[in-house]
């Protein structure tokens, strides 16, 4: 791959804040609601980890969503979806779910285990104003059908969303063309991954530690790395400082109102209200 001269650096470091939701699922909200504007199209990121039943087993049960899309990816574990467009499938570990809210779905994510580890993330993704009403939808991807490239020694990426090298993601068609990787470097392997200079773009370590630009700035584990955004900064180089993983992403920025309440996402506070009604009067 063609070495990238003009290098995103790192803007600013985040570390996750502890958070329960659901019925009481502990995680850590990476990507928060401060941030949004920054990193349109993006709205949040949550991890979750745990090999304590107590922390994950009463799940997410039903719930409502709005205006956005939500992307669950699992690591390990097993966690049921359902949703009263009829939907229903298992997540396993290495799937992912991609699902469009749109003008409405409820919505269930439950453990399919009673012991063990469930481990993962969900991503936030913004809608346009013109595609908040559309048709909800569900996609779920297996394991086996995401690419996998090898495109460095040390390196192993895992292709959910987006191109890389000439090669498409597991999910495409989406509005704001995200790039969403799951990038395994062995310590002291390098990788320089393209983005689109319009992009957004941010990185979330979550084992290990890695420098991403010139100057050397190591990001530790679960620290979110906010990239610059400049004319002719063409991509990141990442350098692993011991066996690490993370996930870069990034999306074409909407520019536009965010008016959010709880997993309602529209661009103004008439459309929120209308969103609330709507699902009290079970229209979705």
């Amino acid at each position: 791959m063609e070495t990238i001269n003009q290098l995103r650096r790192v803007e600013s470091l985040h570390r996750g804040m502890p958070v329960s939701d659901g019925a009481g699922v502990k995680l850590q909200r990476v990507l928060t609601q401060n941030l949004q504007q920054r990193l349109d199209p993006f709205l949040m990121l949550d991890e979750f980890g745990s090999d304590q039943p107590g922390d994950y087993i009463a799940g997410f049960p039903s719930h409502p969503h709005r205006g956005f899309e939500t992307v669950t990816y699992m690591l390990d574990g097993r966690m049921r979806h359902r949703d009263n467009a009829g939907n229903e499938g298992v997540l396993g570990p290495g799937d992912v779910q991609w699902m469009t809210a749109g003008r409405g779905v409820v919505h269930s994510e439950m453990p399919e285990q009673e012991e063990g580890r469930m481990r993962g993330f969900q991503l936030w993704v913004n809608l346009p104003a013109r595609e908040k009403m559309c048709d909800p939808q569900y996609r779920g991807i297996q394991n086996s059908e995401i690419p996998r490239l090898s495109p460095a020694p040390g390196v192993m990426i895992s292709l959910i969303a987006g191109e890389y090298d000439g090669q498409q993601g597991a999910i495409r068609g989406i509005s704001t063309r995200p790039l969403y990787l799951d990038i395994q470097l062995a310590a002291g392997a390098t990788l320089h991954v393209p983005l689109p200079e319009t992009h957004h773009a941010f990185a979330y370590v979550y084992e290990g530690q890695v420098t991403m630009d010139e100057t050397a700035r190591a990001v530790s584990k679960g620290t979110l790395a906010v990239l610059t955004n400049g004319r002719d900064q063409q991509g990141v180089r990442l350098q692993a400082e011991a066996e690490s993983r993370l996930l870069l992403i990034a999306g074409q920025p909407l520019h536009e109102p965010i008016a959010q309440w709880g997993p309602f996402v529209m661009n103004r506070r008439e459309e929120l209200e209308q969103a609330f009604e709507d699902y009290h009067q079970g229209r979705f």
